[in-house]
Parts: C-alpha cells; sequence; structure tokens
C-alpha cells in the first residue's frame, strides 16, 4: 500500500513533466509511423505486385526487424547524431515489417474474380489498386499498422539512450537514481499508451471489416 500511494503521490506531484514526456513520446511514435507507411505501403503494394522482389523487400524488413533495438539506434546514432530525428528513424525502421507484410498479404488475398470483374469494367491497374485492392485489404493493413504501433510505443521507451526524451527519461532516471517510482511511473504510462493504440486501431479495423 505504500508503495502504491508512493506511486501517485509522485504521478500528482510530477504530473506537468509526465505530461510533457508523454507528449514528446506520442510525437516520436507518430511521426515514426507515418513514414512507416508513407514508405512502408508502396513496398507492400511492390511485393504483392512483382513475385522477384518480394523476397528481397520481405527479407529485408525482416533483418530490420529482429536487429537488436539498442544496437540499431547506437548506428544510426552515428550517422544521424543525437536526438529526436534518429528516434523517429529508428521507429520508421522497426514499423516497417508489420506494415509491408501486412499490405502484401492483405492484396494477395484479394479475389481473383474481383479483379476480372473490375477489369471488365473498364479499371485500369491504377484505379483497380486504388478503388478496389487497397480499400479490400485495409483490414489487413490496420492489423499490421497496430502491431507496429504497440512496437513503436515500446522501443521508444529506449530514446534517452541517444539523447532522445519521451516515458524512457522517466525510466532511465529511476534506474540512475534508484528510485522504482520513477521507473514505474515510466513504464505504466507507456503501457496505457500501448493498449489505447491497440483498442483504439482494434476498432478502426473492426469497423473497416463489417464495413
Amino acid at each position: 500500500m505504500d508503495s502504491l500511494a508512493s506511486f501517485f503521490n509522485y504521478i500528482i506531484d510530477n504530473w506537468l513533466l509526465l505530461l510533457t514526456l508523454t507528449w514528446e513520446h506520442i510525437a516520436m511514435v507518430i511521426l515514426g509511423l507515418s513514414l512507416a507507411l508513407l514508405i512502408g505501403i508502396p513496398l507492400g503494394v511492390l511485393s504483392a505486385k512483382n513475385e522477384k522482389l518480394a523476397p528481397v523487400i520481405l527479407a529485408t524488413v525482416n533483418i530490420i526487424q529482429v536487429f537488436p533495438s539498442i544496437a540499431l539506434l547506437g548506428i544510426l546514432m552515428i550517422f544521424f547524431g543525437l536526438g529526436f530525428k534518429t528516434v523517429v528513424v529508428g521507429l520508421f525502421l522497426y514499423s516497417l515489417l508489420p506494415i509491408v507484410r501486412n499490405t502484401y498479404v492483405g492484396l494477395r488475398e484479394v479475389n481473383g474474380n474481383i479483379n476480372q470483374a473490375g477489369t471488365g469494367l473498364g479499371m485500369n491497374a491504377f484505379q483497380l489498386l486504388f478503388k478496389v485492392q487497397l480499400p479490400l485489404s485495409a483490414p489487413f493493413l490496420l492489423a499490421g499498422v497496430r502491431v507496429a504501433a504497440v512496437i513503436a510505443v515500446a522501443v521508444a521507451t529506449l530514446a534517452p539512450f541517444i539523447g532522445g526524451e519521451g516515458l524512457g527519461r522517466s525510466i532511465l532516471d529511476g534506474i540512475n537514481s534508484r528510485q522504482p517510482v520513477k521507473i514505474y511511473s515510466g513504464a505504466v504510462i507507456s503501457a496505457l499508451l500501448a493498449i489505447i493504440a491497440d483498442l483504439t486501431l482494434g476498432r478502426a479495423q473492426k469497423k473497416i471489416t463489417i464495413k
């Protein structure tokens, strides 16, 4: 009970700092995910449309995903320096796999008869992709975004190790000062962000699937 009381007292006393760190955390995640969507969806489409390139693209994003996160951020730091930009690039890279793979799978799952019907109606490849195939594969894509969002929220806690901020700052300060309450505050809020992101995107995915 004393530990729980200390936790809530710390939250109340430091709410402004924690709110600032939370917004910084969210900003890094949103920017990283946005870049992953901007690059990942075209890569997924390219993979689905080109059987020769598909293994190369999917293998590349797989390799990035299994690379230790702290090591990847350290390498990126060499090229981009310390701080916010490097963290965003790292989150972008870690978000690629679920987005690319789910876009690829979603497009491959579109019924061939539907594609033929679209072609029969006079649609060109561009119209078929944007008016038929991508809308039908949207539930798969959103499932990938859900996974990417949870991964990004977790990886973003490593930001302070390369000069970034976010909720990882509270965790790292707690480790350095041996104050568990700081570790708990950063970890709990980060976990809540991941849960909120997953639930929100899950609802969107369900609505699109039903529609």
